[in-house]
């Protein structure tokens, strides 16, 4: 088969690789469309040390089944299926608790760090265990269907939350995860959205996608402006979908006393936190991994309509132009948010 690889950083190469096999509870997918993660460019450049090449990338994917592995129940080849990005065990304390996404042995599709190499779906075949597949309703693009694992990490900051129906809510960072939380949030009866980035392309492209007002946060006036738009008292919740120190003490700063904020972005490994302002305020942090039980819901807002993900993908190309897809993402081209690739 033919898969884009990473033969070292900043290089794919499009080649010829063997088919990979499915073993016992696996299913071989063809791939019809993979997109391109935020986090598979900090692996093209090696920043994130979880893309340790020779690797096949790409976790956000849809096709549908070739063949089926020995004990597979309750599939057939030709069933149109995305799935997981995380093989979780399913034993172990976390996964008998329902926390799959914490899972002490979890693995990643097109992860390959000190503890394992997971090749992933830049290809036209990936083999996945079918306790992570999820079937697709009959006529979603398979493009969209590929939108589904990102969706279900918005979906999953979102539920972390509690209710956020008739309350306000502040946004920082609207990338893919961003404005797909801005939809989730407005899918969920959110009454004030406030979208906030350091880019004009993106604050317009959160108003299209549900936000109420969005603005530089930057600005001297964005404090005030919050505090005007939530009554005087701050947002009831902040979303960080950046993962850096300036971002986090904003939504920090956004909120009421007694607010709650939910830390998506992974960009920085440390960030400086305001603790003072935490405690003082009565704050509660949380923290927001992958998705655990999300997708059956994405599945349903995109099929019936209540989130729109193709409004977020950009562009799609063939698997064999990825190699210059990577690196305009990498430049930060502008108007360029997500990228779809297709086998």
């Amino acid at each position: 088969m033919k898969a884009l690889m990473l033969k070292e950083y900043n290089k794919f190469s499009f080649e010829e690789v063997p088919t990979p096999e499915p073993g016992n509870g696996e299913v071989l997918v063809r791939v019809k469309a993979c997109s391109i993660c935020g986090s598979d460019i900090h692996g093209f450049d090696g920043s994130s040390g979880r893309r340790i090449p020779p690797i096949i990338m790409g976790h956000e994917a849809s096709g549908v089944i070739e063949t089926l592995g020995p004990g597979v129940t309750g599939w057939n080849s030709g069933d149109a299926v995305t799935f997981d990005s995380m093989i979780f065990c399913g034993t172990c304390f976390y996964c008998r608790r329902g926390q799959t996404n914490l899972c002490d042995n979890r693995r990643v599709l097109g992860v390959s760090c000190d503890e394992y190499r997971r090749h992933g779906a830049f290809a036209e075949y990936v083999v996945v265990p079918q306790h992570i597949l999820f079937r697709l309703p009959q006529g979603m693009p398979f493009e969209h269907a590929a939108m589904l694992e990102p969706l279900a990490v918005a979906a999953h900051a979102v539920t972390l939350a509690g209710i956020v129906a008739n309350r306000s809510a502040v946004v920082i960072g609207c990338g893919t995860i961003g404005i797909m939380i801005i939809q989730v949030l407005k899918a969920y009866g959110c009454a004030r959205i406030i979208a906030a980035d350091l880019e004009a392309d993106r604050l317009e492209r959160a108003l299209k996608s549900g936000a109420d007002f969005a603005m530089d946060p930057s600005e001297e006036t964005f404090g005030g402006k919050v505090l005007s738009i939530t009554g005087n008292r701050g947002a009831d919740l902040a979303f960080e979908a950046v993962g850096a120190t300036g971002p986090v003490r904003t939504g920090i700063a956004s909120l009421r006393k007694g607010g709650t904020i939910v830390l998506v972005g992974n960009l920085a490994a440390d960030v400086h936190f305001p603790d003072q302002a935490v405690v003082t305020r009565d704050i509660a942090v949380l923290g927001s991994c992958a998705q655990t039980g999300e997708y059956d819901n994405c599945i349903d807002m995109v099929a019936r309509g209540v989130v729109d993900v193709g409004s977020i993908i950009s562009a799609t190309a063939p698997l064999s132009e990825g190699e210059s897809w990577f690196k305009r993402l990498y430049a930060k081209e502008k108007g360029l948010l997500k990228v779809v690739l297709i086998p």
